[in-house]
């Protein structure tokens, strides 16, 4: 008798642990009874109907996903490889355990294959400069499609872009030429203003001619400052016009 005893004891202890379940906050758990869905439950202590009942455990955290490298020919005809990640999480468990197999294998099966179409529809400059956008867009896709798995995708980030080394070159010159194209117009706008300045400069000059031998006298003593050893320096006769007319004038006075 007492070995009866301790062997139903074992039997109840078995099928008591069989139908005691423990779920953490971010788990539920999704019940089956003879192969029917309950529905899920949780969390924290769930009672299961030994041998008549089922669970599957779903977490409810958000999943982290690299997006593997992905060969994508745009729109103008460049091949590029892409890689991505995207996150995503379980809104309803129930459905992701019921209406697909593996949700994670589906989700990212999904973001493969939206990541190929959607990048095909633009251009290398618009794939380049608008991330954005893009990302925007497929996320907005992907999460459409996982919708009924009760999966909610919640970002998708383009990570990188690799170019061919042609290509790489390619943008090298082109981002070359632009910068002389800028520095070319900007040398010319900034000789514009100053033939202006210039223009503006020589009128003055020419309303006051005093001015013009000033500009000559500073211009000398900026060369002074110079360590040269001979400076030549045309002095205008309109400089010494007043010395000749003094000069001049005293001769005809001692007359």
């Amino acid at each position: 008798m007492p070995y009866l005893y301790i062997a139903l004891g074992v039997v109840a202890i078995i099928i008591l642990a069989s139908a005691i379940r423990v779920l953490k906050e971010y788990e539920r758990g999704v019940i089956f009874r003879l192969g029917r869905l309950v529905g899920a439950k949780g969390p924290g202590l769930i009672l299961l109907i030994p041998f008549i009942d089922r669970m599957v455990r779903v977490s409810l955290r958000t999943i982290t996903m690299d997006i593997p490298p992905q060969d994508v020919i745009t729109r103008d005809n460049v091949t590029v490889e892409v890689n991505a990640v995207t996150y995503f999480r379980v809104m309803d468990a129930s459905k992701a355990i019921v209406e697909i197999q593996d949700f994670v294998f589906g989700t990212s099966q999904m973001a493969q294959t939206t990541l190929r179409s959607v990048l095909g529809e633009y251009e290398l400059d618009d794939l380049l400069s608008k991330r954005e956008d893009i990302n925007e867009r497929l996320q907005k896709i992907i999460d459409k499609q996982t919708d009924p798995w009760g999966v909610k995708v919640s970002m998708v980030e383009i990570k990188d872009v690799n170019l061919p080394d042609e290509m790489r070159r390619a943008i090298a010159r082109q981002a070359e030429a632009e910068r002389e194209r800028r520095a070319k117009v900007i040398h010319a706008a900034g000789e514009f203003e100053a033939s202006k300045k210039l223009s503006a400069a020589a009128a003055v000059l020419e309303k006051t001619p005093t001015a013009i031998q000033l500009r000559f006298l500073g211009t000398l003593t900026e060369i002074a400052t110079e360590k040269n050893s001979t400076i030549v320096f045309p002095v205008p006769i309109d400089l010494l016009k007043v010395w000749i007319q003094k000069q001049t004038g005293g001769g005809k006075k001692e007359k």
